[in-house]
């Protein structure tokens, strides 16, 4: 059985400030899918194994396996599970989150029962941004992450411009960055955007004015790895019309309406960029359907 497991870009990130409970950040962000995508292998094995060759260290996709098991109570032989990596390695792109939930898709498909409620109730113990993953699409996410409003799908299509960081940025420290440079959002000011962001969804359905194609955490990722906003810059000069560091970073993104204009300016930035990739939204992933 195979998954795919599409990336995802933050079309906008607000973020506030640390819930006592969890310590985790609120945010307001759409979330889009797009087809830049791993793609995992289930199969039967010995003993529950998770393979991620170029991946070091503890992987997602095995607390997904084990979160699955014990909420569902799944005891069938044990699984094999293979991820062949396309999505950059810490780069913003919620690449582990959307391996873990593409796992959470095979496996309900494996167990025969497929309950996206119950697939994303295990999501947000795996992360904020595994929820919005379970089902790829585009979504409005609130709390930290772990609440997710479906979006109509993005319209009209774009193109998106992947250049990923040299080096890669761990969520956390941007994060710790982010508060080091008082850059919390008051929780008025976070629920006006979540205002505004709403009322521009519902008016332009897929599209932000340009006000809100805003990431909070750039700041604090340009100040770890200055090279961010090198890769800003370059991408603004090729003329797209937004250029955006995405998630945490170090990755950088280029929105182009027109898709002439985004495979011009992949070919101009490629001597800077050798591993950068185009692509472009996508609506949903198979495996699941609403």
């Amino acid at each position: 059985m195979r998954e795919r497991a599409p990336a995802k870009i933050n079309a906008c990130l607000f973020v506030g400030g640390t819930r006592a409970a969890d310590g985790r950040h609120e945010l307001v962000s759409v979330m889009q899918a797009v087809d830049l995508a791993d793609e995992l292998r289930l199969s039967r094995a010995e003993v529950d194994e998770v393979r991620c060759p170029g991946v070091e260290g503890p992987n997602l996709v095995s607390a997904a396996l084990a979160a699955f098991r014990a909420a569902t109570g799944w005891d069938s032989e044990p699984v094999l599970i293979d991820v062949n990596k396309r999505i950059p390695v810490a780069a913003g792109m919620a690449g582990g989150s959307a391996d873990a939930a593409a796992a959470l898709r095979l496996l309900a498909r494996a167990a025969g029962a497929v309950d996206l409620a119950g697939l994303r109730e295990i999501a947000a113990g795996l992360g904020a941004d595994v929820p919005a993953q379970v089902l790829p699409g585009r979504y409005l996410a609130t709390g930290a992450g772990e609440r997710v409003e479906a979006l109509a799908p993005v319209w009209p299509s774009y193109s998106v411009l992947v250049l990923p960081g040299d080096g890669g940025l761990s969520t956390a420290a941007v994060y710790r960055e982010f508060d080091r440079l008082g850059l919390q959002r008051s929780p008025d000011d976070l629920a006006a955007r979540l205002a505004e962001v709403r009322a521009a969804t519902a008016r332009r359905p897929g599209g932000l004015p340009d006000a809100l194609v805003v990431n909070d955490l750039a700041p604090a990722a340009i100040s770890l790895l200055p090279g961010v906003g090198e890769a800003l810059a370059r991408v603004r000069d090729t003329g797209a019309d937004h250029a955006i560091v995405s998630g945490s970073g170090p990755t950088v993104l280029g929105l182009f309406s027109a898709a002439g204009v985004a495979r011009s300016a992949a070919q101009a930035l490629r001597r800077h960029h050798p591993g950068l990739v185009l692509t472009e939204p996508v609506a949903s992933a198979g495996g699941l359907h609403a």
